[in-house]
């Protein structure tokens, strides 16, 4: 498991933990520090999952909003708290963090959906973010690859599936 995805894991956990248990805006950093201590009390990853965590936090409403409008079958308090965090990520990373490729969000996130969730939902965070990514790239806001690289082969762009509901 490399550093990043193991940041992205604990700040899964954050998320989860702060949206179980309804809490108010704010408190993210407090248990995110507990989950260090819990899970990873050696793991340094230079700041990524707090960043990872007050981005989320700070562009919630704008987050939220993309779910519901790329989700529209699925109110955002059906989707099951996993699938509605990794899609928070997601979409952050994508959206709002400079440093990370597009496709990278999209990869990390399915990955840790189909560790975390349920059966299907690697294939509904895929749908999500893919078809958020088509827009993005049919608005010329992708952020394929690190300037320095060039752009992807068209074989390398993620393919949007239907928005489907995982199994709870």
């Amino acid at each position: 498991m490399s550093n990043r995805h193991l940041a992205r894991t604990i700040a899964l956990q954050t998320l989860y933990q702060w949206d179980f248990n309804g809490q108010p805006p704010g408190s993210m950093a407090t248990m995110l520090a507990g989950n260090f201590r819990e899970f990873a009390p050696d793991f340094d990853d230079d700041g990524f999952s707090r960043s990872l965590v007050a981005g989320v936090e700070k562009n919630l409403a704008a987050i939220d909003a993309d779910i519901v409008a790329h989700a529209p079958e699925w109110p955002l308090d059906q989707i099951t708290n996993v699938d509605r965090n990794v899609l928070r990520i997601g979409i952050y990373e994508m959206k709002f963090d400079p440093e990370i490729p597009a496709k990278v969000a999209i990869n990390e996130a399915i990955e840790l959906a189909k560790a975390f969730g349920g059966e299907s939902s690697g294939k509904f965070v895929n749908g999500v973010l893919g078809t958020i990514f088509k827009e993005l790239e049919a608005a010329g806001l992708t952020k394929d690859e690190p300037p320095h690289r060039g752009k992807p082969a068209e074989a390398d762009v993620p393919t949007a599936q239907p928005a489907t509901a995982p199994q709870t």
